[in-house]
This record gives structure tokens, sequence and C-alpha cells, in this order.
């Protein structure tokens, strides 16, 4: 295992052990400990009270984080040729059809979220091999799946998220940069975890929220009193 550096030990100090921190406290804190030289992802980890093996209990939603996840977004815009000039404006980086279907075929996947049509998901869903593991199939759950195209574009690029509880019951996602100030930070969180309470399934029986952290990239884990969510 590798040394601390100075700088890390100092951070960590940060820390008090055992202490659960309320989202305020911490959205000021991950900044203080983080040491990166470059601009570091902040990352919510929210452990869920449900099991995710049960169809009635699967999490899964969309949420638009008010001051955006601070991320370049590479947006594909599969679409019929009369939705172009739509897609293109709202700020596709990429636009097409048939040629990019085939790149894709090829192993090309240097974007991070493809929006399409629902008549075009015939075609697409031959590409499930490629792009089901990286997690860029297009699905209408989380609105990537539509004949809104221009709207479905710029939801993403101004900040809106899927995410997914995955199999050990933790939902995990980026809400931020380490540049945002703490304010910012705070909005999306609590906007981020005010939709995970609005999607608690019938189902799930006892605590709903059992754990959220807070960090950044390499940083430690701050942990967030779960009771404080009801301030939210």
């Amino acid at each position: 295992m590798s040394k601390l550096t100075k700088n890390q030990k100092l951070a960590l100090g940060k820390i008090e052990a055992g202490k659960a921190y309320t989202l305020k406290e911490a959205s000021a804190l991950v900044k203080e400990i983080t040491t990166t030289k470059f601009d570091a992802s902040v990352d919510v980890d929210v452990r869920l009270g449900v099991d995710p093996r049960k169809a009635n209990q699967m999490v899964r939603g969309v949420v638009s984080l008010p001051h955006g996840t601070g991320k370049q977004v590479r947006v594909l815009a599969l679409c019929t040729p009369d939705k172009e000039a739509e897609a293109t404006a709202a700020g596709a980086d990429y636009v097409g059809l048939d040629e990019y279907i085939d790149k894709i075929k090829g192993g090309w996947t240097d974007i991070d979220v493809i929006i399409t049509m629902p008549s075009i998901m015939g075609k697409i869903g031959a590409l499930g091999r490629v792009l089901g593991p990286r997690g860029l199939m297009p699905n209408p759950k989380s609105g990537t799946v539509t004949n809104e195209i221009g709207n479905a574009v710029k939801e993403v690029k101004q900040g809106k998220i899927d995410f997914k509880v995955d199999k050990s019951g933790i939902v995990h996602t980026s809400i931020g940069k380490v540049s945002f100030n703490a304010d910012q930070i705070r909005d999306n969180a609590k906007e981020f975890i005010s939709t995970l309470l609005k999607l608690k399934p019938s189902a799930a029986k006892g605590a709903y929220i059992k754990s959220i952290y807070l960090s950044s990239t390499m940083s430690a884990g701050i942990k967030i009193d779960p009771k404080s969510v009801e301030e939210i």
C-alpha cells in the first residue's frame, strides 16, 4: 500500500473519526480535503434499504442538477434527417444515423450519451453488445428515447443525469466538481437525494436510506447523517 503524502495526511486530519456530518458541512469539507492538482469530480454514494434483485424494489431515475455536472458531455443524436437540424441547434456533438451506427459496430464509443427516437430503436437494438456494457444504450426511462430530440439534448447538456441502484443496493453518481462552491455542491447533492427519496419503492421496508457518503476523486469519504436528509 502506498504511503500517504503530507497533504493527504492533513486532509484526513480534517475528518473527525466517527462523525456524521450534515450535508452543508460535508459540501464545504469535501473542498478542503481534496488534494488533486486537477478539477476533481464530487461523488455521492447512497446505500439504500432495497433488494435490487426484486423488480418491485429497483430504483432508477433521472435528475436535472441545478448547477450541472461541470463535465463536457459528448452527445450523439441518432435521428432521422428531419430532426438533424434540431439536434445540432440544441448542441449535439454528433448528429446522424446509419454512418454512426456503422462506426459503433466498428467499436467507436467516444461519446457519453446517445439520444434517439422510438422509430429508430429497431436499428439500435443490434448495438446492445457494444453499448450495453458501457452504459450507453438509450432508454425511454432515462429520457434518451424520445421524439423531442432537441429538448433531450439540451437537458443532458445542462446537467441531466440518470442513475440506477447496483446489485449491492448502492447508488453512485457524480454531482459536480471541486471547483464548484460549497453551496453549488450542496444544491446538487440535495436535488439528487431528494429525487431518490421520491423514488422509494412501496415494497421497501425498514430504513430506506442507510448511509450517505460524499467524496471527491481520490479523497476519503465524508459520512453524512441520514437524519439530516429529512431536513432537506
